[in-house]
């Protein structure tokens, strides 16, 4: 317990909570949109688009970095996912294909320039997470999609619900649905990628899904969906970080496995669903 005690007291593991803390609470935000939208299973194709990302910036600047990596595969994702729009609204090819297609030919490329680059085995940290290697730019990054995300989907909140729930009344109350769509889709993608730094692309998908599931199984208010779910995310997130350094286990699966819990737990006590309503049923 007490080298627990002394390792809680360091510098970077404060930073770490304090990243835990930041994604985890952004995220589960989020993940309300991603649960309303359905798009869990295209944001889980986009991490894959990491991979070409990171490695393009590699071969350009020659170096692996956080600010270098994160920027690559923020761009990577954005260019496929919104190419993937782009090309389903202009021609007869479903989204989901068009963009099974760009994600797929992106990783093969990828994994195609990986040959030509010296960092590969660097590359597992982001493949699982290395948020107790975050930095105080990391920090900054972080804050910054974190404020960018919550103060954009806020202001523009109603707009974004309406675009999701009635996109012919917000078409006629002069809402632009197509710019709305392309700028949620945007919030989602940093979102994944800040979730990169967590649990890595392996794994960032549950940080973007589970919290708002959860949150959806107690209540139809949207504004605790995504509040509820952002306080969900954090928690899980900053107390998975202390159980893995308690527990000398891997942090980034230890984050997806506390919210997996928390979502089993949701479940089975939910008044809607689970346990509960079985025993309620027969009673």
């Amino acid at each position: 317990m007490s080298e627990f005690m002394d390792i809680i007291g360091m510098p970077f593991f404060r930073r770490a909570l304090v990243a835990a803390a930041l994604i985890g609470f952004t995220n589960g935000f989020v993940s309300g949109f991603v649960l309303l939208r359905r798009s869990a299973l295209s944001l889980g194709a986009l991490s894959h688009t990491m991979l070409p990302g990171i490695v393009l910036v590699v071969l350009i600047t020659g170096s692996l970095t956080q600010v270098g990596a994160f920027l690559g595969s923020m761009i990577a994702a954005l260019m496929v996912g919104l190419s993937a729009m782009v090309v389903s609204r202009g021609s007869k090819i479903p989204q989901g294909t068009a963009l099974a297609i760009f994600y797929t030919t992106a990783f093969a490329l990828g994994r195609v320039m990986l040959d030509y680059v010296s960092t590969g085995e660097d590359l597992e940290g982001w493949l699982f997470g290395s948020i107790l290697s975050v930095g105080d730019a990391d920090l900054y990054v972080f804050f910054g999609i974190a404020a960018i995300t919550l103060l954009g989907s806020s202001l523009l909140m109603r707009p974004l619900l309406l675009t999701l729930f009635e996109p012919s009344v917000a078409v006629v109350q002069g809402v632009p649905v197509r710019w709305m769509n392309y700028f949620l889709f945007t919030l989602m993608v940093m979102a994944l990628m800040a979730s990169f730094q967590a649990v890595g692309a392996v794994l960032s998908i549950g940080l973007l899904v589970v919290p708002g599931a959860i949150v959806a199984m107690f209540t139809n208010s949207t504004r605790w969906l995504f509040w509820g779910g952002g306080v969900i995310g954090s928690v899980g997130a900053v107390s998975a970080v202390l159980l893995s350094v308690l527990l000398n286990i891997p942090t980034g699966p230890a984050i997806v496995v506390v919210l997996g819990g928390l979502f089993l737990i949701a479940y089975l006590i939910s008044p809607t669903s689970g346990l509960r309503k079985t025993l309620t049923s027969k009673g």
